[in-house]
């Protein structure tokens, strides 16, 4: 009677060790080997669930070249588990563990897990205000102004935007607020200062996303220019330590200056920039504390896709 081969199950061990201690690429690649299945066919079944993801940028995630990043490339990953008959969230927990990498250098940061519910949700909410993907706008400059308050919270934030019009009949802007962990985002309040007024507003509670329309009082030709201001009254969470403007491609200038009330003042204050959720945060440089104004700041003379921000440490 033929024996059967000694290291049959190898490819099982292989995953079962990936799946527990990662890192991501190798659970993949693992769980990819032990299902016999070519990118293809896995390209294949992910277009059945209703997910576009290339045969190159398969080959990218499983070589640790690249990670998913967009929300399309996280919906992969949910259904690759699937796909992939892997325990739910498998995948998923280890982009996480490798996104937050070093707790010294990333004190405070939303979990990938965090962004990846977040991701969906607004995605939700943008579907309720029939808001396209494309908003026919460009940024030339975005300039945020951070308030920190005195019991250490995220009290409000003022956003002044430039911005060109990439098509005929823009006549709105979407706004994205997320609070920080706790907040309530049916206490947000979003305050249309200049340029605009407040439109239809929509709120997730258990993400703390608000997403709010400012109208414009003319529709906008192509190449028009236009400017608006508006503002977030939060300060309905707790302890705030860090703030996170993402960018889904690449724009034009960004600034952005955290001010700290004079009774609760940071010990230190740091930028970093991250180029997804799911990677290490890099480009980390100290700041120097205003001692009149209290204030720390920014300037990205012109924005890539991906993330900047500023953290700052408590007593």
């Amino acid at each position: 009677m033929p024996h059967a081969p000694q290291h049959a199950d190898v490819p099982t061990v292989e995953l079962d060790s990936a799946l527990r201690g990662g890192p991501f690429h190798v659970a993949l690649r693992a769980a990819i080997a032990a299902r016999g299945l070519p990118l293809q066919r896995v390209q294949h079944h992910l277009s059945r669930h209703g997910v576009k993801v290339g045969v190159t940028s398969l080959s990218y995630w499983q070589q640790g070249a690249r990670r998913p990043q967009r929300p399309e490339s996280l919906r992969a990953v949910r259904a690759l588990e699937e796909i992939l008959q892997l325990p739910e969230e498998s995948l998923i927990r280890l982009l996480e563990e490798a996104g937050e990498g070093s707790s010294a250098q990333r004190p405070a940061a939303r979990s990938y897990r965090a962004f990846v519910e977040a991701s969906g949700v607004l995605e939700q909410l943008l579907t309720e205000l029939d808001a396209p993907l494309d908003s026919g706008l460009h940024t030339l400059a975005h300039h945020e102004r951070v308030l920190i308050g005195a019991r250490r919270e995220l009290a409000g934030r003022e956003a002044y935007h430039i911005v060109r019009a990439h098509r005929d009949g823009v006549d709105r802007f979407v706004a994205v607020h997320h609070g920080d962990p706790g907040c309530e985002p049916e206490r947000i309040i979003v305050h249309a200062l200049e340029n605009c007024r407040t439109g239809r507003v929509r709120r997730h509670h258990g993400t703390g996303v608000l997403v709010a329309e400012l109208l414009f009082d003319l529709r906008l030709r192509s190449g028009d220019t236009f400017l608006f201001r508006y503002g977030v009254e939060d300060g309905t969470a707790g302890v705030s330590r860090e703030y996170v403007r993402s960018f889904g491609a690449a724009g034009g200038q960004y600034a952005l200056q955290v001010r700290f009330d004079a009774a609760a003042l940071p010990v230190r204050c740091h930028r970093f920039s991250q180029h997804s959720a799911a990677a290490p945060r890099s480009g980390r440089q100290e700041l120097r504390l205003s001692a009149r104004h209290h204030s720390v700041h920014v300037v990205e003379p012109r924005v890539r896709a991906g993330a900047v921000g500023i953290g700052w440490d408590w007593e």
